[in-house]
């Protein structure tokens, strides 16, 4: 009898998560064509997963009333409810061909901008959010105004974990705004700590004027999965800061301290250990 109850209870267990999973397909309202590696956030929570290449997704939540966020580069964004979201369709961004300016570089001169004051790194699971960092522009990057590598540090358990780097300008509030790339910036990384520089010659990107803020995206996908984690996890360093940025539930948030007479003050937190390389 204990072991039928035993069973019994196990079924409904399993039931129960099975009917918690929500799952569809995110594709190109023009093309029909799948949308791989779009972010998914349920409104407002901190519950998030990643579509497949193919399209596809699975996230856990048991309210058919909840909203999820779509949100893939070169695609805008969508807010669609969780009941309506078997198949999902995102609308492309229309690019203005004034944007695009063929400059001429000569890649002489470098300069790495970003380097940490801390020489103790920490790797720790970040859940889904997208974390931040802020390099500002100065003067003295007029002549090495390209930004030619990325550079981060990474700690795998697993061979060829997938992350995709995010680049944003800055909005006129200050807070992480549009993608300055218009395709996924995907990077495998290797197995370990692993310290990887990533070459962006060929995308003509140039250090705005007011700043940048560079992303880490931990992607929610088969291929990542680590028991009930995702790898690769992100070497942090520990700054002292004003604020910081996270993408969470969906939308960007700013945390911020205030002093015992309410001025903003700065405090000690997390930041993704990436570095920039800057050419001429």
């Amino acid at each position: 009898m204990i072991v039928k109850s035993l069973l019994s209870i196990l079924i409904v267990f399993l039931n129960t998560i099975v009917s918690a999973q929500t799952k569809g397909v995110v594709k190109d309202s023009i093309s029909g064509n799948p949308i791989s590696f779009a972010n998914i956030w349920i409104e407002n929570e901190n519950i998030a997963t990643t579509s497949e290449e193919n399209g596809n997704y699975t996230i856990y939540t048991t309210s058919k009333s909840k909203k999820l966020i779509f949100t893939a580069i070169g695609f805008e964004n969508k807010i669609v409810k969780l009941a309506n979201a078997s198949e999902v369709l995102l609308k492309p961004i229309s690019y203005n061909l004034q944007e695009i300016n063929i400059l001429k570089k000569l890649e002489k001169k470098q300069i790495e901008i970003g380097k940490s004051s801390s020489k103790i790194y920490l790797a720790f699971d970040n859940g889904p959010k997208i974390d931040v960092k802020f390099f500002p522009y100065k003067p003295s990057y007029k002549k090495t105004k390209f930004i030619q590598q990325v550079r981060f540090q990474t700690d795998s358990k697993i061979d060829a974990a997938i992350v995709k780097i995010h680049f944003f300008e800055v909005d006129s509030l200050g807070f992480p705004g549009k993608e300055l790339l218009k395709e996924n910036l995907l990077i495998t990384v290797k197995k370990g700590i692993n310290n990887s520089r990533i070459n962006l010659s060929e995308r003509n990107l140039i250090m705005p004027k007011t700043g940048i803020y560079v992303g880490f995206e931990k992607l929610h996908i088969e291929n990542n999965k680590v028991g009930k984690s995702f790898a690769p996890f992100i070497l942090y360093s520990r700054e002292e800061r004003e604020y910081t940025y996270t993408f969470s539930g969906g939308k960007w948030n700013k945390e911020t301290r205030l002093s015992s007479n309410g001025l903003i003050s700065k405090f000690m937190v997390f930041e993704p250990a990436i570095n920039l390389i800057l050419s001429n």
